[in-house]
């Protein structure tokens, strides 16, 4: 039983203190058992407690600006995880517990994690900013592979119904018809008359989106799709489905590659600031480790 005792006192016993506030052995050991669940790879002690003390100095700070989540945002923050996971809140906690960790160790880190991330973008919103000309002098550099056009479509999708459970023939015989209009529109005007005018066949308001808003298949379709045609049938839940393209024009919005090349832009831009603040804070924080 003494043995039993000193090994719990052992683990309660203060392995840091920081601004006031304790890092435990059992935090340590807990930590430890995390980051090898998430990394498997056994982490030196000392980088778990440069960790731990990090955390401790952003939730410190962040409570300065008012940004204190509360254990509702952390719940919710915890079930989204093990939602990703394909898990219930319940179940991922008897994950963990079977792996020796506490929930409120995972917590913990999760809310470290939910109030840096707002308080670095809060407090340095315009200096994360990443400018046109920052992009574009990027794509430049990176030479003709990241000149890619950007297009805004305007179109309208177009359904010929086939009622559940029809036959093949059925779905097959709408599939022709399809291509033979395909073939007889050549305007968005002639595909309103002849659509609304159909019985079970149906012709939607028209929708204009951007090269980044669409899927890559959809969009190399409408860019083979000559303005006023439309695009290939396509069997779906509802019936065969078509796209008349009304216009293609380029524009000024990101294309996908000068997407890719402003969010790099702007994760490096947060990762060397939150880097100097949390270096900033982490000095002027009182520390004592034994």
């Amino acid at each position: 039983m003494l043995a039993s005792s000193g090994t719990h006192l052992h683990a309660q016993s203060i392995a840091c203190m920081v601004t006031g506030e304790p890092i435990t052995n059992l935090d340590i050991e807990q930590r430890t058992k995390l980051n090898f669940l998430t990394t498997r790879k056994q982490m030196p002690r000392q980088e778990v407690i440069d960790q731990l003390i990090d955390e401790k100095v952003k939730i410190r700070e962040a409570k300065k600006f008012g940004v204190d989540p509360t254990a509702t945002d952390i719940d919710q923050s915890y079930a989204q995880m093990g939602s990703r996971m394909r898990l219930s809140a319940e179940q991922l906690t008897k994950s963990l517990e079977s792996q020796g960790i506490r929930p409120d160790t995972l917590k913990a880190r999760l809310k470290a994690e939910m109030v840096w991330t707002s308080l670095v973008r809060g407090r340095y919103k315009e200096s994360l900013q990443v400018g046109e000309k920052e992009v574009n002098a990027a794509a430049q550099e990176g030479g003709g592979a990241t000149k890619v056009e950007a297009f805004e479509y305007k179109m309208q999708p177009i359904v010929l119904l086939v009622p559940r459970g029809a036959p093949a023939g059925a779905i097959e015989a709408r599939k022709k018809e399809a291509e033979v209009l395909r073939e007889r529109v050549q305007s968005c005007e002639a595909a309103n008359s002849y659509f609304k005018a159909m019985q079970n066949g149906t012709i939607r308001d028209s929708v204009t989106k951007t090269s980044t808003e669409l899927a890559p298949p959809l969009r190399e379709m409408l860019d083979k799709t000559p303005i006023g045609h439309l695009t290939p049938p396509e069997i779906t839940k509802q019936g065969v489905e078509m796209v008349a393209l009304c216009s293609r024009k380029p524009t000024t919005v990101d294309s996908p590659k000068k997407r890719e090349i402003r969010e790099k832009m702007y994760t490096e831009k947060y990762e060397a600031k939150q880097k100097a603040y949390l270096a900033e804070i982490r000095k002027a924080a009182m520390i004592e480790c034994r």
